[in-house]
Parts: structure tokens; sequence; C-alpha cells
């Protein structure tokens, strides 16, 4: 495996660099390097560093991140140089926010020459936590999943082999044996992420519902299913309010999103019938009952694992302040819209299971300002475009 240097870890060295930076909260998903990046800045920082994590056998308290913060600061004031703390998986810790403030406005006002990087794994938990009590003292990093070209890089993927495996570097060593890949997909990932990032980190009333809504989504990747379809399909389902919570909160844990039909001008309702998006493919592969070779044969599932590739792919690398939409009008259908304040691209993913543009000159009929695109075949190729940032495409 050839060493993959991310950009963040090059953007975090920059951050830390400048003599006023504010605290660096990373987040993103699981087992996809955010440990390791920070390991490589504090590598290459010349100061004293200090990490801690906060994924211990119990749920630590407020006290640990003084205790860590403590430890910093003695090294800070023996060095009498910038220091760099970094605590992981923060948000495993009650009230990790408000202790966070107290502490770096005590460093303010001291001098202390003390850096601070924060990382986390939901997205949901650490963005309410900051927001409430850090607001203008941080900046936010998100640390995608690997791309096809860093894992072409890395492993020596081809395309397929990414759009089926997924791109989780832990799983990379085991695709050869695909039992052992569904294990690890499912116990160091799926499992971990539903019963410690989500079911131990929020409240959930109906926990064996979640799991249901996740099974059904990650086995229906790019579907659009109605709220009340899906309650037809689940036991003890509940509502469609709970389902449309559920959904929100697997999508903060970047497993499944449900995005929103767009419109554009009009404000969107959070449950509108929702297309699902699986944010890696591992997630639907593991669970699914074909291996890479079988699935390869498949035309129609080989499809849908397309398109639900470029729809992660939009969420995972979209520009900050962009969102990811689809659109559907009677029987037209367009399978992405990225909408960035007044522009829009439309996205139509040619592959095995479709080859119809009709959606998508109906769009473009509505509205004359979009920007209209085809990926796949007679398109953009599917190479280029997993290859290219979103952004470029506005």
């Amino acid at each position: 495996m050839a060493t993959i240097l991310r950009p963040l870890v090059n953007e975090l060295t920059k951050r830390l660099s400048e003599r006023e930076s504010p605290l660096q909260i990373v987040v993103g998903p699981r087992q996809v390097g955010k440990t390791t990046a920070v390991q490589q800045v504090i590598a290459n920082w010349s100061g004293i560093s200090h990490y801690a994590s906060a994924d211990l056998p119990f749920v630590p308290d407020p006290l640990w991140i003084q205790s860590q913060w403590e430890i910093a600061r003695r090294h800070a004031l023996e060095g009498n140089k910038e220091t760099l703390l970094v605590l992981d998986e923060i948000q495993k810790v009650d009230r990790w926010a408000e202790m966070v403030k107290s502490l770096s406005e005590e460093d303010r006002r001291k001098g202390l020459p003390l850096k601070v990087v924060l990382l986390g794994a939901s997205a949901l938990q650490i963005q309410a936590g900051s927001k409430e009590s850090l607001a203008g003292r941080f900046e936010l990093h998100f640390f995608p999943h690997w791309s096809w070209p860093e894992c072409r890089q890395a492993f020596g993927w081809s395309l397929d082999q990414w759009l089926y495996f997924g791109g989780y570097p832990g799983a990379a060593p085991f695709v050869n044996d695909h039992s052992r890949w569904v294990d690890y997909i499912v116990h160091s990932l799926i499992e971990a992420v539903l019963s410690r990032d989500v079911l131990q980190m929020t409240r959930i009333d109906k926990p064996a519902l979640l799991r249901q809504l996740f099974l059904l989504a990650a086995k229906a990747p790019a579907r659009v299913i109605s709220f009340n379809k899906m309650l037809g399909q689940l036991q003890d389902a509940g509502n469609t309010v709970t389902l449309a919570h559920y959904l929100r909160l697997l999508g903060g844990a970047y497993l499944v999103s449900g995005l929103s039909l767009w419109s554009k001008g009009v404000l969107r309702s959070k449950a509108s019938i929702p297309k699902l998006i699986v944010w890696n493919n591992a997630l639907t592969n593991a669970l699914s009952s074909y291996t890479f070779e079988e699935s390869r044969k498949k035309q129609e599932e080989w499809g849908w694992l397309v398109e639900n590739a470029v729809g992660a792919h939009l969420l995972n690398y979209r520009p900050t302040t962009a969102e990811i939409f689809y659109w559907r009008k009677r029987n037209d259908e367009v399978d992405f819209i990225m909408e960035r304040g007044d522009k829009a691209v439309a996205f139509e993913v040619k592959s095995g299971r479709h080859t119809n543009t009709q959606g998508l000159a109906a769009l473009k009929k509505q509205y004359p300002s979009l920007k209209p695109l085809m990926v796949g075949t007679g398109g953009i190729p599917l190479e280029t475009f997993f290859s290219s940032p979103p952004e470029v495409w506005l």
C-alpha cells in the first residue's frame, strides 16, 4: 500500500502555523483515516504535542477534557513554545463544547501558546455542540470517504473495484477474501457506527426500527421511497416523523442520507419523499448476497451502484455551502441536482440501468438557466467524474 497524504494534512498544517489559529474541528465517517491524518500533522509539528482519545470503556465527563488540557498547558509552560493538543472522539464527552469554550477562553486571556484540534465521528453532535457554544471560535473541516484516485494510488484498484468495495482503507487488505471483507464492514463499521455513534450518543426510542431503516436503505441504494411505503415494510414503524428523524440521524453518522425533492425558489420539506443515498457503496455490498464478480455481471444492479456512487461522491466532496437534491415531476426524473446560491447543475447518470435523458430535457425546459450534465455513457466519463471535485461542474 502506498502512503497517502490526504488534503486535510496540508490544510491543517497551514492553519495551525498561523499566529492566531482558532480551534480546528475535524468531522467525518469512521475508519477513513482522520486519526492517521492528524498523526501525520503531529509528526510534522515543530513544537510539543499531546494526543488523547475519548474512545474509552467508560463515558468520559468534561473533567477528562480538562485533565488532558492541563497536560498540554504544562508542556507549553515548561517548553515555552507552541504546543499542539489533539482530542479524538470528542463527541463521546458529555457537554464537551462548554468545557472547550471555557478552557480556550482562559488560554486566550493568559496568552498561552496552545493550538487545539478536535476530532469527531458524528456530524450532528459535533456541529450542534460547536454552534451552540463555540460560535466564531472554530473552523470546521470535513474528512470524506476515500475517493477513487486515492484508492487507485494506494491499492491499485480499478474503478469497478472502487465502485464495489467503496474505499475504506482498513478493509482493503481483505478484498480477496469476501467473507472476511464482509465481516470487517459489518462489525467494524456498520455495527460500530450504529451502536456507538448513534444509539449511545442520541436518545433513540425505537433502536430496532433505526436498524431496520438502515438495512432497508442499504439494500435500496439510489431509490426514491416514500415514508409511507417504508412504513409498510418496517415492523413497529411508528410514523413518518419518526422515520424522517431517524434518517437524518443516519445521515449525520455518514451512513445513509435522504435527498429532498428540488424545486427552485421553494422551501423544501424535510418530510418530502426522499431519495436514499448510501454514503459508501461498501455499506450496501457488504449486505448484498453478490460478490464483486457476481455483482459486475448484473447490469441493472450494477447500474444502481453506479448511480448511488455518483450521489455519494457529490455528498462527500460537495462545496461546503452546496446542497444535493433530486428532481421528479410526473414521469420525468433527474438523478441529482447540486445547488449553491443561485447556481444549480443537474446530473443524469447513464449506466446499465437506464439511458433515458427525457427527465433532463424536461427539467431544462422548465428551468432554462440550470446546467444539465450527463454522467457515464455518452457524457462525462465515470473516470473523469469520480476524479474531479463536484464544484468544477458549477
